[in-house]
């Protein structure tokens, strides 16, 4: 049996010692104190020596956890500048405005959150009052700093604007009350209230890994020479239960490696999530501690108030930092409902040396600090976390900022477990809150049962004071501007006309297509360097590399290595000022820094132009929140689905077999979806994005919207662009007639049954091979049309249906371009029947579809599509047994066929 207190082995015994003399003394002494001073005594010697050390700039790893007390001391706390009691005032009239509104609201049944803020309103108050730049700051003219609110907050937040004029009674009680038009939205929300917000933060989550990207998007405009904002500092507020959300530490790393000091994360540790505690048998506080230090962030906690200095004087002995170590938090939480009795024996009683401490304490004393003392609810400790933050160098920075959760909203609300679902509070409850907080309202104010607002004056002290504040740190915030950028200009027509002409002989996939038309857009000297290429780590899957030396990656470090492929034309080069930005195998870090770009044009006012490209399974499947994240920040670009369809990528089987992305995208208002065959259709898709989202988009076009393309990795030959006019603008619409029979020279006979073949992507080429079998051994016409988007063609649709109940005579274009065709429509995608069925009510003719339904496999591309019946025999069949039913093929024909072609 191995002894527990034998010396065990070492990494260090595998290193020499010079002087182990020395070292056995050293232990000794260690020894000596912790016999003669107790293990604790040993402990706080070891620590402070291990401080020097770090001081003196001896390099060692470092504790990941601290005792439980602020990081800065009360005598260290540098003395906040500005007017403390006025920010109070302000602070108070917030607090009662933010639970007004909810309190309000809640007749009409629309609910609102309380506790959240009245938890956070100084983190948020300090905040806006000596840190947040604006737009108009001096240091970052047009950027000020990115605030990342707590969705939860957002009252809050409202009511400030309430204060500083920027909103009214009216619109605060339209709160939750969108559809009359003078609403305002629940949580943050850009495309609800694009002039205030400018992320939408309420998935829990994706502010944090948003906020990581978007500090790391800055410096990459400002190493590229795009824009110096390197003055932008990011501030992510969120609450302590959202970082369970895996999202919201998946790029800690990043930011600490990268050394992002530009950002700091404020979390707000009020022990509680929205059913209960956050640990309750632990502590998040050291649990999150631990973690950022060991990413390697640097960490300020601010856990207690002044009142607490008492105590920690008194704590000769390390009892009560030992004591305060061992409480899980949701004891923490009991104590602030409970009287001091309870306290002074369930906290004190402990510990002989504690329950000497607390007979020196008084009742009051001991119920101020566990009810009320926490650091994120005084100022000057805010103020000095905050400070801390934003000159520390080297590396990001989390606040860790303890408060009570419900503070000053009374008894009934305060640190109650429910309080995170309670919306409203009593006449009686308000009239003690105002007492609390010394707000001049009368109870005259209350005679209707209506809680008022309140308001000290626009020409008041304290709004006079709001506004000189935010006037010298550089305009209102949060706020979101949409600067007057002029169009970008339109590239050289020559890199869109290049496709026009097909490819020949050659074969080449449709990735391929989009790759070479960007590769010669960021040639352009006007628009080039505005492209922000993102790739998750498959830019060689993706023929991309081609692009590492022309364009390079991007990192802060620049390249401090001599990459193993040097010596090859398209080596691995990576740079200070590199256009691409390869991700490594995160799909969620991608689509946040694409996020980043696709918004820039308001954030920073430089309109950037990202291409992320990924495996069209991983895209939409993995990070479908994220691409509505992006539609409600109104950003701009084109995603790429490549190596897509459930049959084109061999092999690679059922985890890579996406058939369902375009259903995922159509879901969303701001996608607008395309599945293009061909590579010309590409060239027309993507000009034309750039043109709307852009250039000059036409009246009615919404700018703010973001384009989805799945691109295949196929060789297939590409086909010269069709001649005629209107082509481009049927490919952009959804749907123009590719051939018909008789232009393909299949020669049909003059009474030949006919039908409309609509194929998507590389489902055309299984069809085009399907007329020719139609043709030759059955003796039936079929006309084939390329479907470039199902989608835009129901939406189209909708919208007609829509101006026909207003009114308004309009026909969907699907009706308008099969209007005249004959005989019935078969539809083939390599998605599942769901993507083409998208226009099915819309076709005046007979309508059938297939698809690939079904889970995915592993086999080669013709065995796939055989296995979903979407080959060109399938589409032969499936046509037979339409024209059939219609009597215009024998029956026998389908069994026939079905026969001879091993169905």
């Amino acid at each position: 049996m191995t002894d527990p207190h034998a010396i065990q082995p070492s990494a260090l015994d595998q290193l020499p010692d010079r002087d182990p003399e020395e070292t056995a003394e050293w232990q000794a002494s260690l020894d000596a104190v912790t016999q003669a001073a107790g293990p604790h005594r040993a402990a706080y010697l070891m620590r402070r020596t291990l401080e020097r050390a770090e001081g003196n700039g001896i390099a060692l790893p470092k504790l990941l956890e601290t005792d439980y007390v602020n990081t800065i001391p009360t005598a260290a706390e540098p003395a906040a500048p500005g007017d403390e009691a006025m920010e109070a005032r302000i602070t108070a009239w917030n607090r009662w405005n933010a639970a007004a509104m909810v309190t309000r609201g809640a007749k009409h049944g629309v609910g609102g959150h309380i506790a959240t803020f009245a938890s956070a309103a100084w983190l948020y108050e300090t905040g806006f009052n000596h840190f947040f730049q604006g737009k108009e700051s001096q240091d970052s003219p047009g950027s000020g700093d990115q605030l990342y609110i707590q969705g939860h907050a957002s009252p809050g937040i409202y009511a400030r604007a309430f204060l500083d004029g920027r909103l009214t009674e009216a619109h605060l009680d339209n709160f939750r009350q969108e559809a009359g038009g003078n609403g305002l939205p629940s949580y943050p929300h850009p495309r609800r209230l694009p002039w205030l917000w400018e992320f939408p933060t309420v998935s829990m989550g994706l502010g944090p890994l948003s906020a990581i990207y978007q500090a790391r998007f800055n410096r990459y405009l400002t190493n590229r020479g795009i824009k110096d904002v390197s003055s932008s500092h990011v501030w992510a507020f969120l609450g302590d239960g959202e970082m369970d959300e895996p999202e919201s530490t998946a790029a800690l790393a990043l930011a600490a490696r990268e050394e992002l000091d530009n950002l700091t994360f404020v979390i707000n540790c009020n022990l509680q999530r929205l059913d209960g505690p956050v640990r309750a048998n632990f502590k998040i506080v050291q649990e999150l501690e631990a973690q950022f230090r060991g990413a390697g962030w640097n960490v300020v906690k601010t856990l207690w108030g002044t009142a607490w200095d008492e105590l920690f004087r008194l704590d000769t002995t390390g009892a009560l930092v030992r004591r305060l170590r061992q409480v899980p938090d949701a004891q923490v939480q009991t104590y602030q409902t409970r009287d001091a009795a309870y306290i002074r024996q369930d906290f004190f009683g402990a510990d002989p040396a504690l329950v000497e401490m607390a007979k020196l304490l008084s009742d009051d004393k001991i119920l101020e600090c566990f009810h009320l003392s926490r650091g994120g609810h005084e100022a000057r400790k805010v103020y000095a976390a905050y400070k801390a933050a934003v000159e520390h160098k080297g590396a990001p920075t989390v606040i860790l900022a303890q408060t009570v959760k419900g503070h000053t909203l009374g008894e009934g609300f305060a640190s109650k477990n429910a309080n995170h679902q309670m919306k409203k509070l009593s006449v009686d409850e308000f009239k003690a809150m105002r007492d609390l907080l010394e707000l001049p309202i009368p109870d005259s104010r209350f005679d209707d049962g209506v809680v008022p607002y309140g308001h000290p004056g626009a020409d008041s002290p304290e709004v006079r004071y709001l506004q000189e504040r935010r006037a010298a740190l550089g305009g209102p915030a949060p706020a979101r501007r949409t600067h007057p950028l002029a169009p970008l200009p339109a590239p050289a027509e020559k890199a869109f006309a290049s496709f026009d002409k097909g490819s020949g002989t050659q074969n080449i996939a449709t990735t391929m297509a989009f790759v070479r038309l960007v590769k010669d857009l960021v040639r352009d000297k006007e628009t080039g360097k505005r492209w922000v290429p993102i790739v998750p780590d498959e830019a060689r899957t993706f023929g991309m590399e081609s692009l590492f030396p022309s364009l390079g990656i991007y990192s802060p470090k620049g390249q401090t290595y001599e990459p193993v492929d040097r010596d090859q034309l398209m080596y691995y080069k990576e740079a200070k000022n590199g256009q691409i930005l390869n991700e490594g195998i995160t799909e969620a870090g991608s689509m946040a820094d694409f996020i980043a770009a696709s918004t820039a044009y308001s954030t920073h006012g430089e309109a950037m132009i990202p291409f992320y490209i990924f495996y069209s399974m991983f895209g939409w499947q993995r990070t479908a929140d994220q691409m509505w994240q992006l539609g409600d920040q109104l950003g701009r670009g084109f995603l790429v689905g490549a190596t897509a369809g459930r049959t084109t990528l061999t092999g690679e089987g059922l985890q890579h077999a996406d058939g369902h992305s375009p259903v995922i995208a159509a879901t969303n208002p701001a996608a607008l979806s395309y599945d293009p065959a061909f590579a010309y259709e590409i060239a027309v898709i993507v000009k034309d994005g750039l043109r709307r989202m852009y250039g000059e988009a036409a009246p009615g076009e919404d700018q703010n919207v973001f384009y989805y393309l799945t691109v295949y990795n196929e060789p297939m030959p590409q086909p010269a662009k069709p001649s005629g006019l209107g082509i481009d603008e049927a490919i952009v619409k959804g749907l123009y007639r590719f051939n018909t029979a008789e232009s393909a020279g299949l020669a049909p006979a003059a009474n030949a049954p006919r039908i409309q073949l609509l194929g998507s992507g590389t489902a055309i080429h299984w069809t085009l091979k399907a007329q020719k079998l139609l043709a030759e051994e059955w003796g039936v016409a079929a006309d084939v049309w390329s479907a470039t988007s199902w989608t835009e063609l129901r939406r189209d649709a909708l919208e007609a249906d829509a101006a026909l109940l207003r009114g308004e005579e309009r026909v969907p274009y699907v009706r308008q371009a099969l209007q005249g065709a004959d005989g019935p429509v078969l539809a083939v995608s390599d998605y599942m029947r769901q993507v083409p069925d998208q226009i099915a009510q819309w076709v005046e003719q007979d309508y059938s579809s297939l698809g690939a339904d079904g889970f995915g496999l592993s086999d080669t591309r013709d065995a796939a599509r055989r296995h979903f019946g979407v080959d060109a025999e399938s589409i032969v069949v499936a046509a037979l047994a339409q024209l059939a039913r219609r009597g215009e093929v024998q029956a026998t024909a389908v069994k026939e066929a079905r026969e001879r072609y091993g169905l």
